[in-house]
């Protein structure tokens, strides 16, 4: 259900083409890049990024900040072509919003945390130990946020002093085009940030070259293990944000309506099409109908249709491949005994295709794929739950570990359960977010690394140390 490392490639043309899932036309392609022109494209990065870490801290703050409001300025254009790539629905006004927060925060804490850690400064010795940028940093961008994902490592890594090779989902094939020219023209030179058009296997190629000090990928588990596999034996630093299968509990003292509209939208915002989105809900019995009669009054009131409507809620999925496997997770649990609660009728405008009905499923169980596979679309069970044990169990439950949503008035019961739960983030009364300042990490098959926060630069620079005895 993740973006896949070969997605939109026609090999018969060698163009990768980006199919609107709007009405299902090409709405724009590109040649790939062979691989002289890619290794190329690596050696002017290398060549560029010495002097690129060589200027000063705050220049580079001011250029990667410059070229972040020149995206803003591209908004506007950007939001409808997102409607028309990806699907999500104009009236929500696209990413730029998070992708300047995100920006300012690593901007903000950029001296504090890339300063050098001075152990000794005396007569005799200068101990410390200061960080250096990786060299060329290689981004690999999904679909659904195709902005926000990107900016996570591209303006720290940036700021940090590395040169960036952005290679963007088939499915946004103008993002990185965008990205790179508001750069471009705020003044970050143009071998220090560019954007490349990779099939599956120059990307390896690259990779197991040792082009990069450091590759993040987002996407699916295969493409994480891909990535594994071509960097076996180079020792090239890595992160990885693959599936999730996140989890909700409602426990008895829970804020029932915030709880029902807070899930409700992490479970079907973007068409559930968010790495981070809620795939499954336990909820404590004595709220369980309510909570489901609720939740189902809510989602029968949105509007799926052309996203480029005003009045769309929610749009189609991304492809119609992403969406069939929605349906098929559906329609096993529902032989299996799972119950809808959503009249599909409500949605005539689910086509069979990219536009799907969203969907509750109640007597669900863990036998069913639909609780266990991701989904990444707008459906999600609900279970019933009879203590913190039985719940805790449950979300445990997983081959992913992202986040888990607590819904308590109770912050040291809260804290209690998240130290139980095998995840990268903990919520309490709130889902679906990503805070800059915290650390984006997951465990089990979810990858490895973390993203953003002081553990982000950590990650895009590695330590050297100077021990310096002077002279007597």
């Amino acid at each position: 259900s993740r973006p896949r490392l070969r997605e939109g490639l026609n090999p018969m043309s060698n163009m990768i083409r980006c199919i609107s899932p709007v009405d299902g036309r090409v709405y724009a392609e590109r040649p790939v890049a062979s691989a002289e022109q890619s290794h190329a494209a690596v050696a002017r990065a290398k060549s560029a990024q010495s002097d690129w870490a060589a200027r000063p801290l705050t220049e580079r703050i001011d250029l990667v900040q410059a070229g972040v409001a020149n995206l803003g300025a591209m908004n506007d254009d950007i939001v409808p072509e997102l409607a028309w790539m990806m699907g999500r629905p104009v009236r929500y006004g696209g990413e730029f919003g998070g992708v300047e927060e995100r920006t300012g925060y690593m901007a903000d804490i950029a001296a504090d945390t890339l300063a050098p850690i001075v152990a000794e400064d005396s007569p005799a010795f200068e101990r410390r130990i200061v960080r250096e940028p990786h060299g060329v940093v290689l981004v690999i961008a999904p679909w659904n946020y195709p902005y926000l994902t990107a900016i996570n490592t591209v303006a720290p890594a940036l700021i940090a002093g590395n040169a960036v090779v952005l290679k963007h989902a088939s499915q946004t094939l103008l993002v990185g085009e965008r990205m790179v020219r508001a750069f471009h023209e705020a003044g970050v030179p143009a071998d220090v940030f560019q954007n490349l058009f990779l099939d599956h296997e120059t990307t390896g190629e690259l990779i197991a070259a040792r082009s990069f000090g450091f590759v993040n990928f987002t996407g699916s588990v295969g493409g994480g293990q891909a990535i594994e596999r071509a960097a076996a034996g180079t020792f090239t630093s890595l992160g990885l944000e693959l599936g999730g299968k996140d989890p909700g509990y409602v426990m008895e003292d829970a804020d029932l309506d915030a709880a029902v509209a807070t899930l409700v939208d992490g479970a079907m915002y973007n068409s559930g099409q968010c790495c981070c989105g809620i795939e499954r809900i336990y909820v404590t019995a004595g709220l369980y109908d309510a909570f489901v009669e609720k939740a189902t009054e809510l989602v029968s009131a949105y509007r799926l249709g052309n996203p480029l409507d005003a009045e769309t809620t929610l749009g189609p999925m991304a492809h119609r491949r992403f969406a069939n496997e929605v349906r098929n997770q559906r329609d096993e649990a529902l032989a299996a005994g799972a119950i809808p609660t959503v009249d599909p009728g409500l949605f005539p405008a689910d086509d069979g295709g990219t536009y799907l009905a969203p969907q509750i499923l109640t007597r669900v169980d863990h036998d069913m794929r639909v609780m266990r596979d991701e989904s990444f679309g707008p459906i999600v069970g609900v279970m019933k739950v009879e203590s913190d044990e039985e719940a805790i169990a449950l979300m445990n439950d997983s081959a992913f570990g992202l986040t888990a949503s607590l819904w308590t008035a109770d912050a040291e019961r809260a804290a209690a359960i998240g130290a139980r739960i095998e995840t990268g983030t903990v919520f309490m009364n709130r889902a679906d977010y990503l805070d800059p300042a915290l650390c984006w990490t997951g465990c089990k098959d979810t990858g490895r690394g973390g993203a953003l926060s002081v553990i982000g630069y950590h990650n895009l620079t590695r330590p050297k140390s100077y021990h310096l005895k002077k002279a007597t």
